[in-house]
């Protein structure tokens, strides 16, 4: 089943969404419930709206493998050339960025793993699993006037500990493999398509912090 949804949200980098690339904005399908790393250094000149009809659904498999959180290595300086970068190409300091991102990318689950129907997630190497099925989407509208849109699954069987929902956010609007993605889960559906400041991002666990700087910057 698909939903819409429509709010705003009173984040202040929301207005400058997709903007950090050019390339951003040329994507046909491109997320943008939160000014993450692709899209809030500049202003963009025309909103981004989603033509539901473009919209497909999409199953675990688009985010299969095993992710690595990139909060910690913005934590131990390793991003620090993002940030720079982002402040060569942006309206901020490199300080200002990277504080933005601190609540942005700050998450305790340090790795997931998505096998078939299962989510894994881990915390100090502690693995908590949940098996989710697909509950639709949500396109959310924004104080800004774009919008953005989530893949929202629900927890099916598994661990109590597990969250009840997970809402993937990428740069996509049908069935795609992607190299990376922002994640929000909880209790609460709802409530979290109200959650616009924190979105835990998560890249391929094999990648080293070379390569992650290098991917970051090049997107």
């Amino acid at each position: 089943m698909q939903h819409t949804f429509s709010k705003t949200a009173g984040m202040l980098a929301v207005s400058a969404l997709f903007a950090l690339s050019s390339q951003a904005m040329a994507q046909t399908t491109t997320d943008t419930d939160h000014s993450h790393d692709h899209s809030h250094d500049e202003q963009a000149e025309e909103l981004y709206l989603i033509d539901e009809a473009d919209v497909r659904a999409r199953d675990l498999s688009d985010w299969a493998g095993d992710w690595q959180s990139v909060y910690p290595y913005l934590m131990d300086g390793t991003l620090d050339a993002v940030m720079e970068h982002k402040a060569d190409h942006g309206d901020q300091t490199a300080e200002e960025y990277r504080a933005y991102y601190e609540i942005g990318y700050k998450t305790d689950v340090e790795r997931i793993v998505i096998d078939g129907e299962d989510v894994t997630f881990f915390r100090n190497g502690e693995p908590t699993r949940g098996q989710y099925e697909a509950d639709g989407y949500e396109i959310l509208t924004y104080e800004s006037g774009h919008q953005g849109i989530r893949f929202i699954f629900e927890k099916a069987g598994g661990d109590d500990a597990a969250p009840q929902f997970i809402q993937f956010s990428d740069h996509e609007m049908v069935p795609t493999q992607v190299d990376h993605y922002h994640l929000y889960w909880g209790e609460d559906r709802a409530a979290l398509l109200e959650d616009v400041t924190n979105w835990p991002t998560y890249y391929a666990s094999g990648l080293s912090g070379d390569e992650l700087v290098a991917k970051m910057i090049a997107h």
